[in-house]
């Protein structure tokens, strides 16, 4: 693959006005680095990885504002991944960056994964740029009122209500991150204990996760109305489901 080509305003043009993150999800090798270095070099944050299972591991540990996702990935699919992230941050820029052109795959793109641009290949880097400052200067964030937020950054969880704060454990955060981005906010036991295995945790008993669900369940409970939804059920058979509506920011 021919290197991207470096513009000619690079040295002097503006940086951007402050530090967005930006997740590259491109399996690539060579066109994610050169990427990564461009955009590093225009001042952004990158976190370039090269499938969804990549991008579900940083989502672990860092907060993303942006995402640029190439459609043709190993194991999950590009628009898969756009659909799921546009359910569970509403408020998050996406962009998809695919060979695929045609008029059906962009109309996907948009209606089916949520994206905000849609960006053939080969993209050029002043283009991208442009896109991801023009992403950062009216991003709002649009989720129901009352919803709740995690704060990767910071391991905290709010509600909708002022007082409504709370301290995560580094379990409590990849249980809610995992079932926030899971198709209809379920997952089973046997799934949710190799993520945090593989989250660099030890093997997770079946016992020892149910002690998790608990002592979170425990923890919001603690600032929730007395009518408010549980944070999370057990589903028999199947595993847990988020029940409130969870934000990641």
């Amino acid at each position: 693959m021919s290197p991207l080509p470096q513009p000619s305003f690079l040295p002097s043009s503006p940086t951007t006005p402050h530090k967005i993150s930006v997740a590259l999800v491109e399996d690539d090798h060579l066109l994610r680095e050169e990427l990564a270095y461009f955009l590093r070099a225009r001042g952004f944050v990158v976190h370039p990885v090269g499938s969804g299972h990549g991008l579900d591991e940083l989502l672990t540990t860092e907060a993303i504002d942006t995402y640029i996702i190439d459609l043709n990935l190993p194991g999950e699919g590009g628009l898969s991944i756009c659909n799921r992230l546009r359910r569970a941050m509403p408020e998050a820029g996406i962009i998809i960056m695919t060979a695929r052109v045609a008029v059906r795959d962009r109309l996907a793109g948009y209606q089916q994964g949520g994206a905000d641009f849609y960006l053939p290949k080969p993209v050029v880097p002043d283009e991208l740029v442009m896109v991801l400052m023009s992403l950062s200067r009216r991003m709002r964030p649009v989720g129901s009122a009352m919803a709740w937020r995690i704060n990767l950054r910071d391991r905290t969880l709010a509600g909708p209500e002022e007082h409504q704060r709370l301290w995560l454990t580094h379990r409590e955060q990849l249980l809610l991150v995992a079932l926030a981005q899971a198709k209809g906010n379920q997952l089973g036991s046997d799934l949710l204990a190799e993520i945090f295995e593989e989250g660099g945790d030890p093997p997770l008993s079946a016992h020892a996760l149910e002690e998790v669900v608990v002592d979170l369940r425990r923890k919001v409970r603690a600032v929730q109305g007395p009518a408010d939804e549980p944070i999370i059920k057990s589903v028999w058979g199947r595993g847990y489901t988020l029940c409130i509506p969870l934000v990641l920011a």
